[in-house]
């Protein structure tokens, strides 16, 4: 656990780092830290809106650095914003990027296809992944064997050092995996994991409801893991299983003792938070703290996070040579399986902020999520309104770190905003296409939700940035061309 007083001290160290002048030499080879949070709403911070509870340290953040407002997810989903972000392609490119099950097969390219922790490592930076992966593993020929080392996994994609959770929180196996082997696995009890039928002995929410801490409302009925049911059965790995109040301190702790280790040496971290997606377990530390319930509790603990990555590139004198980066892989959700009082918490607090919708949504909370960047000494504080992906970390992160120009046929999706993420240019992209099918086309200030077969829907975001009135009868001829360039852009073997 990273002790508070560490923490405190840090953060001080932070905010005099965030007020110095700019050095007279640029940095060629920043570290590059990936804080990506797990259904975290534009509104959830409360630099971007909430009064019910503080995120100090996200604050701290956003105001050494840009808080852009126009940030977007590439899905409103967790699984194909984690695949664009980790390939530069959007997930409609590739079959099976939609959420995956617990026991899919490896989605992302092998590393000599560029990945972007591939692409840093081209540019000489040590990578490395910490959190919840939900890309899949193994290479789907067989059943993965969880006693013997998983392979394909992070370190094929180009990830020198991983400590994942295997996919999420609420499926089995509840195991973390460190290079591709399970954590504390006693070769006495193991593991067994399936997702069609019962393995073992241990007790599922199905047959013995009485014995959970956490209700359920539908789905993850399966194996009991600390009073929690999940999707899927598992039996052994007793010793090996996580216990989720503990998860934060153990994944912070983990990407911390990374940064001390690499601190000589220019280095990529890709972390993964789980706080506020279900389960929400908080430490206890948290629990009550928010007056929201787990899922607001979950947020105190996840700006605690931040908190601990930032004391700790401060303790090593790093933050003038590191860019951090916070975002969130899709908008927020509230009921989404377990009985968590989260609608019943809410009051006042709005999770998407001034957006409509949410996880799972077309409209601009499912997608418009926290995005900020800062790098002390480098980007100047403010506020953007220019439109960026996280589908351009890709080659925006790539050309930061001075790696070699993109290949054709790779990140085909991902456009240099270098400029934009750095402060030099308030301009972002003309437009986004955004969802996994894909869903919805921005260009500038317009946006188009085809709607499939059903109702074609046109905003003015400008206008109507909560997305109440739909132009689409009253404004036919932008409605066409919109829907021409949504098709024109789709058609495009690369956007880029």
């Amino acid at each position: 656990m990273i002790r508070s007083f560490i923490i405190v001290v840090g953060l001080q160290l932070f905010a005099s780092a965030a007020e110095a002048p700019a050095s007279a030499a640029e940095p060629k080879k920043p570290n590059i830290v990936m804080i990506y949070a797990d259904d975290v709403g534009y509104g959830d911070l409360s630099c971007n809106g909430a009064t019910r509870y503080k995120t100090p340290a996200l604050d701290m953040l956003a105001a050494s650095g840009i808080n852009f407002h126009a940030g977007y997810s590439a899905g409103s989903t967790c699984t194909p914003s984690r695949f664009s972000l980790l390939t530069g392609n959007l997930p409609w490119r590739q079959k099976g990027t939609g959420i995956l099950p617990g026991d899919a097969a490896l989605i992302l390219p092998a590393a000599d296809q560029a990945t972007l922790p591939s692409r840093l490592k081209s540019a000489g930076y040590t990578t490395a992944v910490v959190g919840k992966w939900h890309l899949g593993l193994g290479d789907g020929k067989q059943p993965i064997d969880w006693n013997k080392e998983v392979v394909p996994g992070p370190r094929e994609v180009g990830f020198d050092f991983s400590f994942i959770m295997p996919a999420t929180g609420d499926r089995t196996p509840c195991v973390f995996l460190r290079n591709g082997k399970v954590v504390d696995l006693d070769p006495a009890d193991p593991i067994s994991v399936s997702y069609k039928q019962k393995v073992g002995d241990d007790p599922t929410g199905r047959e013995n409801p009485e014995l959970l801490e956490m209700g359920l409302v539908h789905g993850h009925d399966g194996t009991i893991v600390n009073g929690i049911s999940r999707i899927g059965f598992m039996s052994g790995g007793k010793k090996a299983r996580w216990i989720d109040q503990d998860i934060a301190d153990t994944l912070t702790g983990q990407t911390v003792q990374f940064i001390k280790d690499n601190k000589d040496k220019p280095f990529f971290i890709y972390f993964a938070t789980h706080d506020t997606h279900v389960p929400r377990a908080p430490h206890s530390r948290f629990v009550g703290k928010s007056g929201l319930g787990p899922r607001g509790d979950a947020m105190l603990q996840l700006d605690w996070s931040v908190g601990a990555v930032m004391a700790s590139l401060a303790e090593h004198g790093l933050l003038e040579n590191t860019l951090v980066i916070f975002s969130s892989d899709n908008g927020a959700v509230l009921g989404d399986g377990y009985a968590d009082q989260a609608q019943e918490r809410l009051g006042d607090h709005k999770p998407s902020g001034p957006w409509k919708g949410g996880k799972y949504s077309n409209f601009e909370g499912g997608t418009r999520v926290p995005f900020i960047a800062a790098w002390n000494g480098r980007i100047k504080p403010g506020a953007s309104d220019a439109i960026i992906g996280q589908v351009d970390l890709m080659n925006t992160l790539g050309a930061i770190a001075g790696a070699p120009a993109l290949k054709d046929g790779v990140a085909n999706d991902s456009l240099d905003m270098s400029a934009a993420l750095l402060g030099d240019s308030p301009k972002g992209r003309e437009w986004l296409l955004g969802g996994a099918s894909p869903d919805f086309l921005r260009v500038g200030d317009w946006k188009v939700i085809p709607g499939g077969e059903g109702k074609k829907q046109l905003f003015n975001l400008a206008a109507d940035p909560g997305e109440d009135k739909n132009l689409a009868e009253e404004n036919p001829s932008k409605l066409k061309e919109m829907l021409e360039r949504y098709k024109q852009l789709k058609a495009q073997k690369q956007t880029r």
